[in-house]
């Protein structure tokens, strides 16, 4: 069930498969990211973290521009100190993009997964 649907990213919940999924389009901005971390609080605090997966879909994500790195890299570590019982992180189809999150993953001690794709779709 898709419970956020806006221009910038989709956020849904996955009831049987016990997911929440969050999919981001394109750049996020900085005057998007607020209402993404509002919409995203609404959306995780309607189930159970810990019996939950937090999957992360980056397929259309573009590369950042580098002075926006250090909030990828925050945006990574509040993923991961969201409580969910395991994190799925999906690559995006940018090898650039790819990189950067690669690497932010790597500066924070990310104890998710990075994945190709989904095993099933949204």
């Amino acid at each position: 069930m898709i419970v956020v649907d806006k221009r910038k990213y989709k956020m849904a919940i996955n009831e049987s498969a016990k997911e929440v999924h969050v999919q981001v389009h394109g750049l996020m901005r900085e005057e998007d990211a607020e209402g993404y971390m509002i919409d995203l609080q609404d959306t995780i605090s309607k189930v159970s973290k810990h019996e939950y997966t937090f999957v992360v879909d980056g397929t259309h994500q573009t590369p950042v521009p580098s002075k926006v790195v250090p909030q990828l890299e925050q945006t990574m570590q509040f993923y991961s100190s969201l409580g969910f019982k395991d994190i799925l992180v999906v690559k995006p189809s940018s090898k650039i993009a790819q990189v950067q999150i690669r690497n932010a993953l790597e500066r924070i001690k990310f104890t998710g997964t990075f994945i190709d794709q989904l095993p099933h779709s949204m």
